[in-house]
Order: structure tokens, then sequence, then C-alpha cells
């Protein structure tokens, strides 16, 4: 008999479907004092993989200055048996080139606003968003998974 926990697992196209939805990424790294600094942020993707941009000046880039490693955790579900996530354990690599922080800019820009917001009237606002920004490509060691609906409401 299969474990729980294999029970619950995601296949690799339950986890693009997953992740291809419209939710919230907690990106996790290590603060200044060794403690996990945890911060909400609407990401996208380049090259297939995860990714969000955020100020240059940010403590999350300073921190991955410091230290690479990254998590990350996409979660929905409102009750026990309804509780779907992903975590990404890996690398957080730092872009710098602004022709692709413009190309994630739009890619959230569009994914969380709308078609709106990759309009020729909104590129002047994303372009001086991003010469502020730097984009933060997840480089995936391990994926850990669960997908309690699978369960049939029972545990």
């Amino acid at each position: 008999m299969p474990s729980r926990r294999s029970q619950i697992e995601m296949t690799p196209a339950e986890i693009d479907e997953f992740l291809a939805g419209r939710r919230v990424m907690n990106i996790a790294t290590n603060g200044p004092t060794g403690h996990p600094h945890l911060v909400a942020m609407w990401y996208g993707f380049l090259a297939g993989k995860p990714a969000f941009w955020t100020f240059a000046k940010s403590q999350k880039i300073v921190n991955l200055r410091r230290d690479p490693k990254i998590t990350a955790l996409v979660e929905d579900g409102e009750t026990y048996s309804t509780l779907r996530g992903v975590e990404l354990v890996g690398t957080g690599t730092i872009v710098d080139d602004f022709d692709t922080i413009m190309e994630l800019g739009v890619d959230v820009g569009v994914r969380y606003n709308g078609p709106a917001a990759a309009s020729p009237e909104a590129r002047p606002l994303l372009e001086a968003q991003a010469r502020k920004r730097l984009a933060v490509v997840i480089e995936v060691d391990k994926i850990v998974t669960w997908d309690h609906t699978k369960l049939g409401g029972t545990y």
C-alpha cells in the first residue's frame, strides 16, 4: 500500500499547472542575523524557470548576494483536505540585464493585472519600475509537493 505522502505528491504536469495559476509565492532568503527573511511576492517565469523582480536595494537582494540559497512556497487551500502546495528549494540567480528585467516585468504584470499591463500606455511605467529593479531566477534543486485533494476528504 502506498504511503500517504506518496499519495499526495503532485506529478510534474500538476506542478506546472499549479505554478501557472495566479497565486502568491512566499520567498525565504537567509537574513543578516541567520534568521529567515520571508516575503510574499508576485512571480512569473523566465525561460520556463520561476522568477520574481524586486528593488535592487531590497533585503532579498542583499541576502542573496551574501548567500544565494532560496526557498519558495506557493500554496492554496482553505481546509486541511484542500491544502495544495509546491516548495522550491535552490539558488537565487540575480539578473541585472534590463531587457530580461523588462521581460519579467511584462510577464508578472500581465499575469496579475491582465493584458493592459503590456499595452503601449503601460510601457513607460514598466520601464521606470525596471530601472530600479533586478530579476531573480530560482534555479530549483529540489521540489516538495502536496495535494490533499487527492485523498478525497480522508486522511
